[in-house]
């Protein structure tokens, strides 16, 4: 590889040093700063975006995530504000002790270092990886996908201006170039293998894409992303309230990895239940990947997108408008299904009866478990996180949101007076 990302790496790593000499009013000033920015030059920024966007077909389910729009980029300044309020998660003394000898230990929260975060078609992902990593102390480089590359430039060169005007080093936010000619991968692989200078990896984006980063990384990684997700209508549930959730989760931004995957529905009510999405999925024009029960109700009902469903179908992540479905006989054989096809990312149940929920809220193994309520809420601006990286469904370090809180480890400082052991 003759042109090495190394030299960014590098500067990024001493930016990491000034990123976290600021004090806690200064990094909140300078997020407040950047939301200005960026709602002063929304109109440059969504020109850009519209090049992105020129180069994608309409009926690409990713063009929706790679969209800006003006309440969109006034989201983004919003959550820069709300970020910028949080509490700073790095410095904040966790233990503090006398121990052996007379010896003053304290436990203290300090930044990760220089994260990494790569990314598919969301410039969304840009400032919320950026005001995350700065609010706690951390400096980091982004790759992005080339789809969105005109928009992560340009949001990527407001950054930089709200850096300088704070006197702090470009590099603490490093937008990666593209491969060049006949260098597919290069980058994100010298990425990967760069443990001198990152300190931790955050892939966010499809299934392939974390496989391949867990797969390749010598880098520490912290899995977000793919989200296979589950509602289970409960044979006591409210069918009108099931109807408006399933719905909800289904609809709302379907390219997102909140949203609904699969219907599981006990047979006592799948009679019932099922004819009830007819209207809101058909305004939708949302494709159903149904079992031999579920088809054969839904085709009596006249349900126009209807498909038989294979086996492929159970665990797929559609970021689209589809769905499967799946007629299960109780709640043991629903979280049986859930159990094999989860990603462990958000599920839930719509139920009456607390025994079930209470089973469903304990058993279901996943980063967010819901009780009568869309998985679409899985979010860290909901969460009142501010905003998130991704949403992490391994077990190690942070699980579910994966937010301000979790940008940060711990040292152990001791203090003494000559002591020996």
């Amino acid at each position: 590889m003759t042109n090495t990302i190394t030299p960014l790496l590098q500067q990024a790593k001493q930016a990491a040093s000034a990123v976290r000499q600021l004090s806690d009013e200064q990094k909140s000033a300078l997020l407040s700063y950047l939301a200005d920015l960026l709602l002063a030059n929304t109109d440059s920024i969504l020109a850009q975006n519209a090049l992105d966007l020129a180069r994608i077909p309409d009926d690409d389910p990713k063009k929706d995530r790679l969209k800006l729009t003006e309440a969109r980029v006034a989201d983004l300044a919003r959550s820069l504000n709300e970020v910028a309020n949080l509490p700073d998660p790095s410095g904040q003394v966790l233990l503090d002790r006398t121990i052996e000898k007379g010896l003053q230990l304290r436990k203290l929260a300090v930044p990760l270092g220089v994260v990494g975060a790569i990314y598919e078609s969301r410039p969304n992902v840009t400032v919320d990886v950026a005001a995350l990593c700065l609010r706690s102390g951390n400096a980091c480089v982004l790759k992005g996908g080339k789809e969105a590359d005109f928009s992560n430039r340009a949001l990527v060169g407001l950054i930089e201006q709200a850096l300088e005007a704070f006197d702090i080093p470009k590099a603490a936010v490093t937008l990666l170039p593209l491969d060049g000619e006949g260098q597919r991968g290069a980058v994100v692989n010298e990425l990967l293998t760069a443990v001198r200078y990152v300190d931790i990896i955050i892939p966010r984006g499809s299934e392939s894409l974390i496989q391949f980063v867990r797969k390749h990384s010598l880098v520490p990684t912290i899995e977000t992303g793919a989200g296979v997700c589950h509602t289970y209508v409960h044979k006591t549930a409210d069918l009108a309230k099931a109807t408006a959730i399933v719905v909800n989760a289904k609809v709302t931004r379907p390219s997102v990895c909140n949203s609904l995957d699969c219907i599981v529905v006990d047979a006592a009510v799948a009679e019932a239940f099922l004819p009830m999405l007819k209207p809101g999925f058909t305004e939708y024009n949302v494709e159903v990947f149904a079992d031999e029960t579920a088809f054969g109700i839904l085709e009596r009902a006249g349900y126009p997108y209807l498909q038989r469903a294979q086996p492929a179908d159970f665990g797929r992540e559609f970021l689209d408008y589809k769905c499967a479905v799946r007629v299960v006989s109780d709640i043991d054989e629903a979280l049986a299904h859930i159990q094999l096809y989860s990603s462990r990312h958000s599920e839930a149940i719509v139920a009456t009866d607390q025994m079930a929920i209470n089973r469903f809220l304990n058993e279901v193994d996943a980063a967010a478990v819901y009780a009568n309520a869309s998985t679409r809420f899985t979010d860290g601006g909901v969460f009142g996180l501010g905003a998130e990286i991704g949403i992490s469904t391994q077990k190690l370090h942070a699980r579910g949101p994966f937010a301000l809180e979790k940008l940060v480890t711990e040292k152990w400082v001791v203090v003494g007076d000559g002591q020996v052991r």
